[in-house]
């Protein structure tokens, strides 16, 4: 009977966690079986698992772990790949400067925008940061949205495969930077309150709320049903791989009506493509609103640093109509490279350097704290939202990203994150509550690369415990098992997260 009974917890841990799903046509059905064994989670927290220190397959970096850990290539993309690679790093270094200038191809940048290069957001390829004591804000930004106001709105939206409402002034999100001669739209402030948090053992937690005011508008108010979501710049690695794992697969571990009464209910998101107008499962941004790394790349173009792109052709970025002396502002379309500042060669350039940046390999996963913990994370139901690997699809056109095993610690799915961590703004079919779970590989190495350890989406948690502490809605149980261990425990569980 304890046989029995064993057995039946591993195969539904199987179907919870780490789902293949039968749709995965580039699968014999070999491969299929062969898959489905290797996703399943352990229940053997004795050693670590076979592969598990590389967690990016086949292109895990094993160079030196420093501040640069989250630079590095792909190891399996050979001579011609490291080419595209280093050509992609200089454009997604370049500093873009504003028209006319005598440089040609770099100029374009805003009117509007946020930062002038992609590293200036994504220093060193990792995560962003409030502007903790100062007035840089760089690897932060306000997202501004709006639901509909009638009927004829919702339809519109629908019909343009939209996510929501930008401002009508101020667009879709505040633009703390402007060309000479224009005025940036304005600036925003954090106040935050503390909230003590007492643990079941007598220990302490203190968790800051943030409070978020936007001063210095310069365009007028924004309007009275706008929406502010800050976001902190997402690390980098892996992006490549997370492209390449199937749809069905993700798809498999969505239960929107929570069916098997785990109080876990996560929901695919699905969004239009740009480039194909088609209707494609979102796997991207921190509302999973994004299909491609190409539209995130392209979105990111426009609206941070005003850079038009053949997948977003404006020119005057985030600019509005409201905003006339925005769209009066010189271009820096050059005929001669395209219809755009950014024509597909640079596009596909940054693309690839972003599909490419290697997960770094996992330390110390022998080490008995780090097993200890990792056991925790299991028994917590962490795996429910947080699935440990998948094995990428065989058909990728990227043959260093096909069939590999890969260990990413999410199950890119939106999920009801509770009141604490709303931000009231819907993305899409995400709701104000709703958030897609971040994939954790290389979040032990965020101190090293990025000098902090600021996590969440607004980077309000100042370590790892904190942020763990700010789980609710489906994540408040296993917030609550974590909360209710002794600290030696809490401490482990830690300490396999800082493995990662």
């Amino acid at each position: 009977m304890l046989c029995a009974t064993v057995f039946l917890i591993v195969v539904y841990l199987m179907v919870i966690d780490g789902a293949v799903s039968a749709g995965r046509s580039d699968l014999s059905p070999a491969d299929h079986r062969r898959v489905t064994a290797t996703v399943a989670p352990t229940t053997d927290f004795s050693r670590p698992e076979r592969y598990e220190a590389r967690q990016g397959g086949a292109g895990t970096s094993g160079r030196r772990i420093d501040a640069n850990a989250f630079s590095r290539s792909s190891a399996n993309i050979g001579f011609a790949g490291e080419e595209n690679f280093k050509l992609g790093n200089a454009l997604f270094e370049k500093l873009w400067v504003s028209s006319p200038a005598s440089t040609q191809a770099s100029d374009g940048l805003g009117p509007l925008f946020n930062a002038r290069a992609c590293q200036s957001c994504h220093v060193r390829d990792g995560r962003g940061h409030p502007p903790e004591g100062s007035a840089d804000a760089t690897s932060m930004l306000i997202r501004l949205a709006r639901p509909p106001r009638n009927p004829a709105q919702k339809i519109a939206l629908a019909k343009a495969g939209g996510l929501n409402l930008p401002d009508p002034v101020y667009g879709g999100q505040l633009q703390d930077k402007a060309v000479p001669g224009l005025a940036a739209e304005g600036r925003f402030h954090i106040r935050y309150d503390e909230i003590p948090v007492e643990l079941a053992d007598g220990g302490h937690a203190s968790l800051r709320e943030p409070q978020y005011h936007i001063a210095d508008l310069a365009y007028g108010p924004l309007a009275d049903d706008t929406t502010l979501s800050p976001r902190i710049a997402p690390p980098m690695i892996g992006l490549g791989l997370i492209e390449a794992i199937h749809p069905a697969d993700i798809e498999a571990n969505a239960d929107p009506e929570d069916r098997n009464g785990d109080g876990i209910s996560g929901r695919v998101s699905m969004v239009r493509d740009p480039h194909t107008g088609l209707p494609t499962l979102g796997r991207f941004g921190w509302k999973a609103s994004q299909p491609s790394l190409r539209a995130q790349n392209a979105a990111a173009f426009s609206g941070d640093i005003g850079i038009s792109t053949p997948d977003t052709p404006a020119p005057a970025g985030d600019c509005t109509e409201a905003q006339t002396a925005c769209l009066a502002q010189p271009t820096g379309v050059q005929t001669r490279l395209g219809d755009t500042e950014a024509p597909d060669p640079v596009l596909d350039l940054v693309t690839f350097y972003s599909a490419h940046l290697a997960v770094p390999r996992r330390r110390d996963v022998g080490d008995a704290n780090v097993l200890r913990g990792k056991e925790l994370f299991y028994r917590t139901r962490c795996t429910a939202c947080h699935t440990p690997k998948f094995v990428t699809r065989r058909d990728t056109e990227n043959p260093a990203h096909a069939f590999q095993l890969i260990w990413p610690y999410s199950d890119f799915l939106l999920h009801d994150m509770g009141p604490g961590l709303a931000d009231g703004q819907q993305v899409g079919s995400a709701g104000g509550r709703e958030w897609r779970t971040p994939p954790l590989w290389g979040i032990g190495l965020t101190e090293t690369v990025n000098g902090h350890t600021f996590f969440l989406h607004d980077g309000r948690a100042r370590n790892l415990t904190e942020a763990i502490l700010w789980h609710g809605g489906e994540a408040q149980a296993a917030r609550d098992r974590f909360a209710a261990m002794d600290e030696a425990s809490r401490n482990a569980l830690i300490r396999f997260l800082q493995s990662l």
